[in-house]
C-alpha cells in the first residue's frame, strides 16, 4: 500500500514518558499512514549496548556525547526525511523550528494533571512481563536519569526543564482518559484540521 500524503506534514513525531502509551499510537499511527515506525530509543540504545555494554537504566554512565550524536542522527532525519513516524523522548524537543513536522505527546494524567505512575508501572508489568520491582526502577530511576542528564545538557538554567512540557507539542494526547482507537483517532483528526 503507497503511503498516505500529507499536506505540510513529512514526519510526525510522538514523544512521551515510559509506559505513556506512546508506541502502541506511533505503530498504529504508522500502519494507517502507511508509513515508516522508527523507535530511536531501540536504535540508539543497541548502538550504546554494542559500543559500551551499558543499559537503558544506565543514562547517568552514558558519555554525554552519545547523546549529541543521537540528536544530531534525529536533527538529520527530521530535516530531511518524510513519511515517518518517529517515536522517541526527545524528538519533538528537537523537531522545534523544523519544517513539516507534527509533534505528538502522549501522557498519562488524571483530570488535575497529576502524572498516573502506577498506571505506567502495571502497563510495563503487563506488556514487558517483568517484575514490579524491576518496572518500578525502569519508570522512576531511569526517567530521574534522563531529565537530569537531559536537563544538564539542554536547560542548564531552567531546573524545572522537562522534555514533555506542552509548549514543544501540537498535540497532547492523555492514555489515562482515551483507549487506543481514541488517541490514534485524536491524532488523525488533528492533522486533518492542519491540512
Amino acid at each position: 500500500m503507497n503511503p498516505v500524503t500529507l499536506p505540510n506534514t513529512r514526519i510526525i513525531t510522538i514523544s512521551g514518558r515510559i509506559a505513556s502509551g506512546s508506541t502502541t499510537l506511533a505503530k498504529k499511527l504508522a500502519q494507517h499512514l502507511s508509513w515508516r515506525h522508527i523507535e530511536g530509543g531501540e536504535i540508539f540504545w543497541e548502538a550504546v549496548r554494542n559500543k559500551l555494554g551499558l543499559s537503558e537504566k544506565d543514562t547517568n554512565l552514558r558519555p554525554d556525547s552519545e547523546d549529541e550524536l543521537f540528536d544530531a542522527q534525529l536533527k538529520k532525519i527530521l530535516k530531511e526525511d518524510k513519511n515517518i513516524v518517529l517515536e522517541t523522548k526527545l524528538a519533538g524537543f528537537n523537531g522545534q523550528g523544523i519544517s513539516d513536522i507534527f509533534k505528538v505527546l502522549v501522557l498519562c494524567t488524571d483530570l488535575n494533571g497529576n502524572d498516573q505512575t502506577q498506571i505506567r508501572i502495571d502497563r510495563l508489568v503487563n506488556r514487558e512481563h517483568m517484575s514490579i520491582a524491576d518496572a518500578k526502577q525502569e519508570v522512576l530511576d531511569r526517567e530521574k536519569n534522563d531529565i537530569e542528564k537531559w536537563r544538564r545538557l539542554y536547560a542548564p538554567d531552567d531546573p524545572s526543564w522537562t522534555y514533555w512540557d506542552e509548549k514543544y507539542y501540537d498535540l497532547v494526547v492523555n492514555t489515562y482518559s482515551h483507549d487506543q482507537e481514541q488517541a490514534l483517532n485524536l491524532v488523525l483528526d488533528a492533522i486533518n484540521k492542519k491540512s
